[in-house]
C-alpha cells in the first residue's frame, strides 16, 4: 500500500492528484510571486533578483530572467551561474528542473515536466505525472522551443527554434525540429 501525499508521488514520477490542497497552496504562492515579478518595473533589477532566490529552488549568484516569467512551484527550478533567459518563459516545474552554467533561452520557450494519462477516465480525474528535465552546459535555446517531460540536453548543444525536444539530445550537437532531431555536430 502507498502512503505516499501527492507531493511525494509528484516527486517522485508517480501519478498524483494535482488537486491535491497543499499542490494548489504551493502554486498559488508560486504564482503570487511570479505576479509580483513580472510587475516590477524592469530598471529594479535588485529587486527582482531577490525575489527570484525566494521563489526559486536554486540560484547562483549571476543570472537575469527576463519579464514575464511563470512557473508552478518553482522550488524544482536550479539554474547555474551566467543563466540568461528571454522574455515568456514557461517552466512547469512539477518535478526538478535543473539548467547548468552559461544556459542561454531564447524568448517564448516552455519546459514542461508535467503530463497527463492517456487513460481518459485518469486524466479526467485531474491526473497528472512529472518527469525531471536537465539542461547542460552551454547550451542555447531557441526562440519557440518546448522542452518535453523527462528530456535531458548535453553540454555545448543548440537546439533550434521553434523545436518540440521529446527525447534526449546529446552533448555538442546542433538539434532542431518537430521531433527535435541532431543535425550534425559542433
Amino acid at each position: 500500500m502507498n502512503n505516499l501525499n501527492e507531493k511525494e508521488k509528484m516527486l517522485r514520477g508517480e501519478i498524483y492528484d494535482a488537486t491535491d490542497e497543499l499542490l494548489i497552496q504551493e502554486r498559488e504562492r508560486a504564482k503570487d510571486l511570479c505576479f509580483e515579478y513580472n510587475h516590477l518595473q524592469p530598471s529594479k533589477i535588485e529587486e527582482r533578483k531577490t525575489l527570484l532566490k525566494d521563489l526559486l529552488g536554486k540560484t547562483k549568484e549571476s543570472f537575469h530572467i527576463e519579464q514575464p516569467f511563470y512557473c508552478d512551484y518553482g522550488y524544482n527550478i536550479e539554474i547555474g551561474e551566467n543563466f540568461y533567459t528571454n522574455v515568456n518563459v514557461v517552466i512547469l516545474d512539477c518535478a526538478k528542473v535543473t539548467f547548468g552554467d552559461n544556459v542561454f533561452i531564447a524568448p517564448n520557450c516552455g519546459f514542461y515536466t508535467a503530463g497527463h494519462p492517456f487513460d481518459v477516465e485518469q486524466r479526467n480525474k485531474a491526473l497528472e505525472y512529472a518527469y525531471p528535465i536537465s539542461i547542460g552546459n552551454n547550451v542555447w535555446i531557441g526562440a519557440g522551443s518546448s522542452i518535453l517531460p523527462g528530456v535531458t540536453i548535453g553540454d555545448n548543444t543548440v537546439i533550434g527554434a521553434g523545436s518540440v525536444v521529446n527525447k534526449d539530445i546529446p552533448a555538442n550537437v546542433l538539434a532542431v525540429g518537430n521531433p527535435c532531431k541532431v543535425v550534425r555536430e559542433i
